[in-house]
């Protein structure tokens, strides 16, 4: 097997995925999906600790860049501004691999209840990302909850909209829109 070949750790993720949707979640093996991705299971374990967490691939980086975002946007911001700046930073992650397999992935969550409660966490450890980045910002922590909460579910809309959407856009063209129609809906409360 090529354990040289860049570009291990996305295959693996694109095997994961494509594998749970074919055979579902819990008959999927660590080996199988080295084998797919063409990789020894030695590879696969430097990558990840186990099976469950491809789901969760690529979550650090998505809360540097959330967080990154919100502390780097001006001072004057308003605390959904700031989100705003998050998820700006954060669209600029997500390239056609994340977009290709969202569906698939989407549809292999759907079917396990264990890699439900995986994306519960992930968009959890998403908002408290938010949350304590705009708390480091001065931003009151009832307040700052909200707005990585809201943060949170933008991020997550805007993501199955992008996923289905035009070739040509950016993530920020639906994670955007979808904190304002958070924002409406949340002041019609």
């Amino acid at each position: 097997m090529a354990r040289w070949e860049p570009g291990a750790r996305e295959r693996l993720v694109v095997a994961a995925v494509d594998l749970f949707t074919e055979q579902g979640y819990d008959d999927t093996t660590v080996a199988q999906i080295a084998e797919r991705a063409g990789v020894t299971k030695s590879t696969f374990f430097r990558h990840f600790p186990d099976k469950r967490e491809l789901l969760v691939a690529g979550q650090e980086t998505l809360s540097r860049l959330l967080a990154e975002g919100i502390a780097e946007s001006p001072a004057d911001a308003t605390p959904l501004q700031a989100v705003a700046e998050g998820l700006r930073r954060v669209s600029g992650a997500m390239g056609p691999v994340n977009r290709e397999i969202a569906p698939r992935l989407k549809a292999a969550v759907a079917a396990s209840v264990e890699l439900q409660e995986r994306a519960a966490l992930k968009a959890m450890s998403l908002a408290a990302a938010m949350t304590t980045a705009l708390i480091a910002r001065g931003v009151p922590d009832a307040t700052a909850a909200v707005a990585g909460e809201l943060g949170s579910l933008a991020f997550s809309r805007g993501f199955a909209a992008w996923s289905e959407g035009d070739r040509e856009d950016d993530l920020a063209d639906y994670a955007l829109p979808a904190l304002d129609e958070l924002l409406a809906a949340a002041a019609a409360l």
